[in-house]
């Protein structure tokens, strides 16, 4: 949650400071999150083709990789990251 906060934090001081210097953010702030999300699951698109092709289970690759990637990690995750996830896997 506090990564949630600093990030929140850190907008609104960009925001303050342009606001400031009397100019506007580089995109109109749809665009750009419409933007992001498109490269986030746009990422997700050739693990999940290799996984159609190779006839491996998708819905648990979407419910726990993907979910993972795109979604980040959410408040109330029991993991402390996606690294220590991925030892325990190893």
């Amino acid at each position: 949650m506090k990564a949630y906060l600093l990030s929140i934090a850190a907008g609104l001081l960009v925001g303050v400071v342009y606001s400031l210097l009397g100019v506007r953010s580089p995109a109109p702030p749809m665009i750009a999150l419409l933007g992001l999300l498109g490269i986030l699951l746009g990422e997700q698109i050739v693990p999940l083709a290799k996984k159609i092709w190779a006839h491996e289970e998708v819905a648990q690759f979407v419910q726990t990789d993907c979910r993972k990637h795109v979604l980040g990690r959410l408040p109330g995750d029991k993991f402390p990251c996606r690294a220590a996830d991925h030892k325990a896997e190893a």
